[in-house]
């Protein structure tokens, strides 16, 4: 009988750019599009009834609504979210906490609640089964800062003001650490980091001020999770295409999210074989909203064909999946994800 592989090592082989018995898939979904899904199918349990591979945990606590502000919400920095627009997940920022270069550098991290790490983390090893595990660290440092200073102040000011901005990176970096050191303690697989830094096309703050005053710290939190024996995992959305080698020589394993759009997957699966781990593939921005079901089917065997071969890729849509997405396409998304398995 021939030996079956777990969703871990199938992971696991895929990013060792082996062959797995077939290729890994994860689907997430935005909690709008969720709810969709639960009453399309009719199944409460939907996200367990698709097989994916991954058990992932967050590292940040959770938001706590706002009292007297429907749809408000606080985050673990002390940054206000108003979710009550068309944006019910992520939302926007009320109002930033730090108004000048000089509060940035004075800007001091909330106190690392050791207790909440490890419940999450206890919770991911007792809970799990098959299934590859992460702890998540995310808004790392681009974005954790931006949702601080604002994007356009964050990006003058590493122009204007290095230093300050390098004081609030350092900061930020250190505030991580402590997670990352409490997370290397448990029986778990990676460590997944989770930061915007690109655009459609393109960097946000671009490429060379980037490896200035970006690289470092990420090397520095890679560096940690790799000696504590992790894979490690890198979400950035948009076009990172001139940084994806300086990710890989700083030891990323897998990147997510890898879009169609921005990213041939012909030109990318010969440039990255052996080197690095692509997640995603399957476009929220062009695909899954608007074609058929039919269409987007084949064009998920396609990907899965080409990404797919001699491992490196990981079946996904490119982002969690939004609400603008038609029930029966996420359906025959998955049926392409789960007939490789028979």
């Amino acid at each position: 009988m021939a030996y079956k592989m777990t969703n871990r090592e199938r992971i696991i082989a895929a990013v060792r750019h082996e062959n797995p018995n077939y290729t890994p898939h994860n689907a997430m979904f935005t909690s709008q599009m969720y709810r969709k899904m639960v009453e399309h199918t009719g199944k409460h349990d939907y996200i367990d009834t698709i097989n994916n591979h991954v058990d992932k945990i967050s590292l940040r606590k959770p938001q706590i609504p706002v009292r007297g502000k429907p749809e408000h919400f606080i985050d673990e920095c002390g940054v206000e979210w108003d979710k009550s627009g068309a944006d019910k997940d992520i939302g926007v920022v009320s109002e930033y906490l730090i108004k000048s270069p000089e509060h940035a550098a004075a800007y001091e991290p909330p106190q690392t609640d050791e207790a909440f790490i490890r419940s999450q983390c206890s919770s991911l090893v007792k809970n799990k089964d098959e299934n590859f595990t992460f702890a998540s660290v995310g808004f790392t440092l681009f974005e954790r800062a931006w949702s601080l200073c604002g994007m356009e102040n964050l990006l003058c000011w590493m122009l204007t003001d290095s230093e300050a901005v390098e004081a609030l990176f350092s900061k930020l970096t250190a505030f991580n650490m402590q997670k990352i050191k409490i997370a290397l303690e448990y029986d778990i697989d990676g460590i997944f980091f989770g930061d915007d830094w690109g655009q459609q096309k393109g960097l946000i703050m671009g490429a060379p001020l980037w490896r200035k005053m970006i690289k470092h710290h990420v090397a520095d939190m890679y560096a940690a999770a790799k000696e504590g024996g992790k894979f490690i995992a890198q979400h950035s959305c948009g076009d990172n295409s001139e940084i994806l080698d300086d990710l890989i020589d700083m030891g990323l394993d897998i990147y997510q999210t890898f879009q169609p759009e921005i990213y041939d997957i012909f030109k990318y699966k010969d440039k990255l074989r052996g080197k690095l781990t692509v997640w995603g593939g399957i476009s929220t921005q062009t695909q899954l909203p608007f074609l058929k079901p039919e269409e987007i089917y084949e064009i998920t065997k396609a990907t899965i064909s080409v990404l797919g071969e001699g491992g490196g890729y990981i079946a996904s849509p490119t982002h969690e999946a939004p609400a603008d997405i038609p029930p029966e396409n996420i359906v025959a998304m998955i049926a392409a994800f789960t007939e490789q398995s028979r």
